[in-house]
């Protein structure tokens, strides 16, 4: 069975980031993704809002770096969730939770100037360190001295 879903938007509001008993981090958050199809009768696309929840590492990756309006796109699975109201009406809801979250835009202007990259790999207890930009050398056209 395959249950994978991958959506783009915006954040309708900053994510909330909770803790479950045993110190779990969980953040909620709700996306706006437009429908890429068909207008409503004032001519304006239809706005679908997708609640998202995020679980450990992902949590708090989404709650320290996202904020209302940031663009999002977020791979997971959908997942159907059923519980029981302050009435004690039964209900269900759908959400998805999410795996990955990756920024669907630019760093906007004025904004800070720290980093959102995503921290360096650690192989064996062994961060390796980032290249700075400058490193990179520009190649030549010439395609002639290419081994392929």
């Amino acid at each position: 069975m395959l249950n994978h879903i991958v959506i783009m938007g915006r954040l309708t509001r900053d994510p909330e980031l909770r803790r479950t008993g045993t110190g779990v981090a969980v953040a909620s958050f709700t996306v706006a993704v437009d429908r890429d199809f068909g207008k409503n009768e004032n001519g304006e696309k239809e706005t679908d809002f997708i609640d998202c929840v995020a679980w450990r590492q992902t949590g708090e990756f989404v709650s320290k770096y996202f904020t209302k309006g940031r663009m999002a796109v977020v791979s997971g699975r959908l997942q159907i969730r059923s519980w029981t109201d302050k009435d004690g009406n039964k209900r269900r809801t759908a959400e998805v939770v999410a795996d990955n979250v990756y920024f669907g835009d630019s760093k906007r202007e004025g904004e800070s100037t720290g980093s959102y990259a995503a921290p360096a790999p650690s192989f064996g207890g062994y961060s390796a360190p980032a290249a700075p930009a400058s490193d990179f050398a520009m190649l030549s056209d010439d395609d002639a001295q290419l081994p392929f």
